[in-house]
């Protein structure tokens, strides 16, 4: 268990699939935390990882701050916190065209 968080000390999440070391496993994290901040920051809500807590940062423009354990529970707080669902591939956010439907 976490010290700092509470969490206790899982094995890694699918997302983190194919990392070999922990070095590579924080920095898809960082990585993965700029891409969230990108596609929430049209919500309102911001999402980091500082390296010190285990897991995903989810801020709210107001401040308030929940620690998540993984992607999955940040897209799950973050419809909870904006009352709608979020689309990480909405074509605003990948910047693919979508194709008109025939």
């Amino acid at each position: 268990m976490c010290n700092a968080c509470g969490f206790p000390s899982a094995p890694g999440h699918w997302t983190d699939a194919g990392v070999d070391t922990p070095g590579d496993r924080l920095r898809m994290q960082f990585r993965r935390a700029q891409v969230l901040k990108k596609i929430l920051s049209d919500y309102g809500l911001s999402a980091r990882v500082d390296g010190q807590i285990p897991g995903i940062q989810l801020s709210t423009f107001t401040g308030s701050q929940v620690n998540l354990r993984d992607l999955e529970a940040v897209w799950k707080e973050a419809e909870r916190q904006i009352g709608a669902p979020v689309d990480p591939l909405d074509p605003r956010f990948t910047g693919i065209a979508a194709e008109p439907v025939a």
